[in-house]
């Protein structure tokens, strides 16, 4: 063994966290990073080691047969880092494992023990802010390692494989390749498809009531509502059946348009007074300092920020010291932290803004995650957003400054305020005028909670009326009918999805963010984004109806839930896991009947599962009409289309589910029976050519359906199906189109439509074509010109830097850059190249954040698909030659023969 230099070795997860830490620990310690985890389950089949391979359960990772042991290997893209920290524990003289003090960082910590397997002094850091106190504090009182809280995180991680990985199986056999299920995912989509549902099956009602504009006798304006006539309630929305359009209470007064009207001209003369001034003074609180899941709702809300991106955010200014640790279900504040606070609302705000004593919030999570703190400004006193501006790109000062808000709000005093409402009467009507002040803002002062209800914010905005009291005549100004329409009930948001996930108790907030970059990931096809509302495909409603027919209790509420207590149980020590797992997979023997465990489940289901039934939605049957089939929606390979016998139409690209009914079904198909009769036919070829509308919009097709030499020509952008014409048809038809030969090279230049827009290209060289010129149009002069002008975008388009840092790479002593690749702007020190994560801001990147893209990217090694494609192209080579060679030699052999 070499002999110590009398260093330490600290691990962390980061490059960005080793860097931050280093500061603070002097030359006695050498600070590494295992970018995050070093060992984990195969990721298949392939990755597990050779003498597992035979074995039924190789597949999954997990050796069900003795007491589902996992089977741990360290991924390829990990060796070389784990070499790294194996060479830098031979030089040192004890070990200090700093992962974060979560069960993902115990877990990390455990596996690096495992490997490294270190004959110095171990020690356990941590730690939930990276300040120089708190690292000092930490050293001074390290831990062994938590083995009840690696229990937890490795049952969790088997339990996650058994479930996904025999369940997604299924999937693919059953609905398509791409679909994926998940204990925490498969319950996010079908809370999202019940809530879809829930549209589809709304009926929406219209009701009119009056608002009108009453002077006083000041000569002031109060606006007010029509609330009853004749002594009978005017309905508002909550007042309907959603399921029927009706109102729930008959004694109700639903005004349609004409009632309305008629009433506004009869009140136009009517005498009107005040009979009511109610005040009611009331206060708000602030809300407590953020956890993990307030923190992702309130950054969606305000900032537009999604899961992943806020919680990239929080990582970067945790690493980098200016956040405490930002997965916490915790809304507590440390002794050193609430006095922080309080002395900042004195300085900031004034003695009266600050609460009269220290508030203490509960948290109202039931297993709160094992970080003691809520997510607040790091060290004491909290640095001022100004003052850290310059060193925070956008994205993280936006983040930091309302943490900050946040964390001083929750010590300042209570807003005081008041709600007037005033009764207007006259000829038989009520009106009621509604409105708020502010008497004392209070916290309101440095936050104001945001609304996931438009509405409701809106209310509570606000709003002074004039000074009345009661018998006050009042002349009205103006009486205007107004329409309203129920709504459905409101689609997801990522906020609202993450704050019913934490309050059924389903999921941990620390794996939101990747639940939610899963279930929108487009190659699942299960989520799209509307604006910020997630909306269902019909595939998400294909596979929720499988799981709830086949394994309801997999995606059962209360079930998912109770077993996260059991996980959580573990991480308390309270419980053992082999039971548990054995009792999940195999079922119970004494109870044959009524748990049956997951393995027997999908063996049963395999047969018993029809793709064709739980692929297939009805809408209904027309009660008119030559056709009077039922008519369904229909999950298929390429897509969702209608059916009804069989006629079949296809769905156009990003219809919500909700907007799919009978009649748009029939106005579909009847389009696609259209489409049936061609618009003519080729006067060169004598096939007829069809007018088709498919999942990407309409296209025409030259041929017979069944014409196994049929082409497909999209129409050009801005063309409508109406201004089609035979002629233009068979223009389209010709593209790609070739204009001519090159004056100077001799090669023919083409027309082309191509999916970013036309263009012209001769040889490898192409030009885009300028708005306005279309390639049906496009003359041979006009594309030599085009030809000859320099590139302005593609691969072969000198480009310049996004950025450039001042400070060269401490690795390679290059230039540091950002550049504009063709999958999205990198980084590069001119030997490594990271990609930017979705979110990052080129322009707004810091050095520091740069270099631990590069780091993380270098600890990876080269790229598998480069080595990939360089063995397949020597194998090519190697080919080539080889046949060369034969070639070769049979010609010599028939030279020789000739010769003789």
């Amino acid at each position: 063994m070499a002999k110590s230099n009398g260093k330490s070795l600290v691990i962390v997860e980061s490059p960005a966290k080793a860097r931050t830490i280093s500061k603070f620990l002097g030359s006695d310690y050498l600070v590494e990073a295992s970018i995050g985890h070093v060992r984990d389950l195969p990721a298949g089949k392939k990755e597990v080691p050779e003498k597992y391979k035979s074995e039924e359960w190789a597949y999954l990772g997990v050796d069900i047969e003795h007491d589902f042991e996992p089977l741990y290997i360290v991924p390829a893209d990990k060796k070389k880092q784990v070499k790294k920290l194996k060479d830098a524990l031979k030089e040192a003289d004890s070990l200090y494992l700093a992962t974060d003090e979560d069960r993902e960082g115990e877990a990390i910590s455990w596996h690096l023990h495992e490997i490294l397997k270190p004959k110095v002094p171990v020690y356990r850091l941590v730690f939930h802010e990276i300040t120089k106190e708190a690292i000092q504090h930490a050293l001074e009182a390290t831990r062994q390692i938590d083995d009840s809280l690696v229990r937890a995180q490795e049952t969790r991680r088997i339990l996650d494989r058994l479930y996904g990985f025999d369940m997604s199986n299924l999937l693919w056999r059953k609905i398509g390749s791409g679909t994926s299920a998940g204990r925490v995912q498969s319950v996010a989509v079908r809370l999202i498809v019940e809530r879809e549902r829930e549209r589809i099956a709304f009926v929406d009602a219209t009701y009119w009531d009056l608002d009108a504009i009453f002077q006083t006798a000041a000569g002031e304006s109060i606006e007010a509502t029509l609330s009853a006539v004749d002594g009978r309630k005017i309905p508002s929305g909550k007042d309907f059946d959603s399921a029927t359009g009706k109102l729930k209470k008959p004694n109700l007064r639903q005004l349609d348009e004409t009632e309305a009207s008629e009433l506004a001209a009869q009140l136009k003369t009517a005498d009107f007074k005040v009979t009511k001034v109610e005040v009611k003074p009331f206060t708000e609180r602030p809300r407590p300092p953020f956890t993990t899941s307030t923190l992702q709702q309130e950054a969606n809300r305000k900032l537009g920020f999604t899961a992943q991106r806020t919680m990239s955010a929080a990582q970067r200014l945790y690493e980098n010291g200016y956040i405490t640790y930002m997965r916490t279900d915790s809304t507590t504040l440390s002794k050193e932290a609430v006095g922080a606070t309080r002395n900042l609302v004195r300085s900031e705000y004034g003695e009266n803004f600050l609460h009269d004593s220290v508030r203490v919030y509960k948290g109202k999570v039931k297993n709160a995650q094992e970080a003691h703190e809520a997510i607040r400004p790091a060290g004491t006193p909290f640095r001022l957003p100004e003052t850290v501006r310059g060193e925070l790109d956008s994205d993280q000062f936006r983040l930091f400054d309302l943490i900050w808000k946040r964390t001083v709000a929750c010590q300042m005093a209570d807003a005081k305020k008041q709600r007037v409402s005033i009764t207007i009467e006259g000829g038989g009507a009520t009106f009621t005028a509604s409105g708020t002040s502010i008497l004392f803002e209070g916290f309101l002062r440095a936050y104001v909670e945001g609304s996931d209800n438009p509405e409701a914010e809106l209310a509570n905005r606000e709003k002074i009326l004039p000074q009345v009291k009661e018998s006050d005549s009042l002349s009205p100004d103006s009486l205007d009918p107004k329409s309203h329409t129920t709504q459905p009930p409101a689609r997801f948001t990522e906020a609202t999805l993450t704050r019913t996930l934490e309050e059924k108790g389903i999921g941990r907030p620390s794996t939101y963010a990747s639940i939610i970059g899963t279930i929108t990931d487009e190659r699942r096809n299960y989520i799209v984004k509307k604006g910020s509302a997630l909306v269902p495909t019909w595939r998400a409603f294909s596979v929720t109806r499988l799981m709830e027919e086949h394994f309801g209790t997999l995606v059962d509420y209360e079930f998912t839930a109770e077993l996260e207590d059991f996980l959580d149980s573990i991480s308390r020590d309270e419980v053992g896991r082999e039971e548990y797992l054995k009792k999940f997979y195999f079922g119970d023997s004494s109870d044959d009947k009524h748990n049956v465990g997951l393995k027997s489940r999908l063996v049963d289901k395999l047969e018993e599962i029809d793709p064709k039934t739980t692929a297939r939605f009805l809408l209904g049957s027309p009660e008119q009409g030559e056709h009077r089939d039922p008519v369904y929606v229909r999950v298929g390979k390429y897509g969702p289309y209608i059916e009804q016998g069989e006629r079949t139409a296809s769905i156009p690209d990003g219809m919500p589910p909700d907007e799919m009914d009978l009649q748009s079904a029939l106005e579909l198909l009847a389009s696609s029976e259209v489409e049936e009769e061609p618009i003519g036919t080729h006067p060169e070829t004598g096939k007829p050519i069809y007018v088709k509308v498919g999942r990407f919009g309409p296209y025409i097709q030259l041929g017979e359906p069944d014409d196994e030499e049929k082409r497909n020509q999209g129409l050009l952008k801005g063309m409508e199906v109406e201004d089609l014409t035979l002629e233009l048809a068979c223009k389209l038809l010709e593209l790609p189109r070739t204009l001519g030969d090159h004056p100077e090279n001799g090669q023919p230049i083409q027309a082309f439509d191509g999916r970013y827009g036309p263009y012209v290209k001769c040889e490898k060289e192409t030009r885009s074509l300028p708005a306005g010129v279309s390639p049906l149009e496009v003359t041979l002069d006009e594309a030599v010109a085009l030809l000859k002008q320099p590139k302005t975008r593609g691969r072969g388009t000198p480009k310049e830097p996004l950025k450039v840092f001042e400070d060269k790479s401490p690795v390679t002593e290059a230039e540091v850059k950002i550049l504009d690749g063709r999958f999205g702007p990198y980084v590069t020190d001119g030997q490594t190249n990271a990609s930017l994560r979705k979110g990052m801001d080129a322009k707004e990147m810091t050095f520091e954040a740069a270099l631990d893209l590069l780091a993380e990217r270098a600890a990876k090694g080269p790229s598998k698909k480069k080595k990939k494609a360089t063995k397949k192209k020597a194998a090519k080579k190697k080919k080539a030659t080889k046949k060369k060679a034969a070639k070769k030699k049979t010609a010599k052999k028939g030279v020789a023969k000739k010769k003789a």
